[in-house]
Order: structure tokens, then sequence, then C-alpha cells
């Protein structure tokens, strides 16, 4: 292991696995490796199974891309299950699914990083090097371990209130009357009761109860867009 971190620590890489059921596009990222890793060996594998197999045949992948729908994985379980058996590879997972919950909880699984699949190669490449370099690479956009929160922003009735206006409406979703509102935020009493004002006045209602339905219609009508990234979490 000592000989595969100094060979990591210089940028190179000489073992891969890509582990994606869709050949041209397993095919498209072992031809981005080849070009930025000279003398690179990789081996391609479909299914978790075919995964599992590598590793037991006694290959030991010092770089790892990994897409999580594969045909005989269900859930996030499969990529745990995965990093168990391959704790020293560093895992980038490349997948259409995407949700600030799901990465952050792949990242605390053990991924080095995550791409979404609509990524360029040029993006490819670099959070590559990030990972390679002993960096994680994690896109902007999920980033935000606060998913509520970006859930809110993400909604077009909610995306013109400030950040603090959306931990307020939120507390105020959570039934907190203005006194419990001002405590968690450390806020006085006044300045919550200003930000409330502002953030009726720009969900256009006239109260808070009206404030809790446009909220909770707009959460429910964002939640529908990605209901396959919260199911991965729950096996």
């Amino acid at each position: 292991m000592l000989d595969t971190n100094l060979a990591l620590a210089r940028g190179q890489v000489s073992r891969v696995l890509i582990v994606d059921d869709h050949p041209l596009y397993g095919d498209a990222v072992a031809s981005a490796l080849r070009v930025s890793f000279n003398d690179c060996a990789i081996r391609m594998a479909e299914t978790l199974k075919e995964a599992l197999d590598v590793l037991d045949d006694g290959y030991a992948p010092e770089l790892v891309m990994f897409d999580l729908k594969l045909p005989d994985v269900k859930g996030i379980s499969g990529f745990r299950e995965f990093i168990e058996r391959s704790p020293d590879a560093r895992v980038l997972v490349i997948s259409s699914l995407a949700s600030a919950e799901l990465v952050q909880s792949l990242l605390q699984s053990g991924a080095r990083g995550f791409l979404p699949k609509d990524a360029v190669i040029k993006t490819l490449k670099y959070a590559i090097q990030e990972i390679v370099a002993g960096r994680r690479y994690v896109p902007q956009q999920f980033q935000n371990v606060d998913k509520d929160a970006c859930a809110y922003q993400a909604n077009p009735e909610l995306s013109a209130l400030t950040a603090q206006q959306i931990r307020v409406l939120k507390l105020i979703c959570a039934g907190k009357p203005n006194k419990q509102i001002a405590y968690e935020l450390s806020l006085a009493e006044a300045t919550v009761k200003a930000h409330i004002t502002a953030l009726l006045r720009r969900l256009g209602v006239h109260n808070r109860t009206e404030a809790v339905v446009v909220a909770e219609s707009a959460m429910m009508r964002h939640g529908g867009a990605e209901p396959e990234a919260r199911a991965f979490l729950n096996h």
C-alpha cells in the first residue's frame, strides 16, 4: 500500500476500475483516463457483482469510477458494500442521481468525490486530479448540507427569500413562535418580526398561516424532482 500511496502522491495512477452499466459512457471515461495517465491499467464492470469479482481476482484499484445505478444494486447499500471490500481505493461516484443529502451521505460512507453524469470531460479530468491529489471533489451545488434550505432556494416561489428569511420560514413551518425563533437563530425578537414582515411581503401573503401553505406546497412540488435520489438513501 505504501507504493500505491507514493504513486498517488506523485499524481500517478496505474490501476483503475470503472463500474458502470453503460458501455459507451464507460469507454468515454476510460479514454479520458488513458489520456491523463500513461500506462494505466483499466478494468471495467457493469454490475456490483462483477466489480466485487474483480476485487476477488486480486485487482487492487487505486481509483474507482462508480455509478450508483447498477442492475443488481438497490440503494446506497451497494456502494457501501463496495467500499467495505476496497477501503483503500479512492472512489469517485459518477451518477445521474443527485441531491445534497445523497452526496453528503456518499462522502460520509467513504466516497472521495461526486460528479453528475452529465458533467463535461474537462470537469471529469479536474475531479480526478483533485482526488488523486488527496483532496475531495464536490460540485458547489451539492456542498450545502442543509437540504431543506437548498430545496427552498431552488423553488421559484421561494427563491426571492434571503438565507435568513428561509431559516425563519423553516421555523415558522415547524410551528415555532417568534420568541423561540429568536432564541434558535440568536436574534432579537424585533429582528425576527422584521424578517417575517419582509418574507410575507416577498411571498405575497398576509400572515404566517398563508406563508406555511405556500412553503409546504412549494416543497412538495420540489420534492418530486429527486424522489429516486431520496429513495436510494433508504436502501
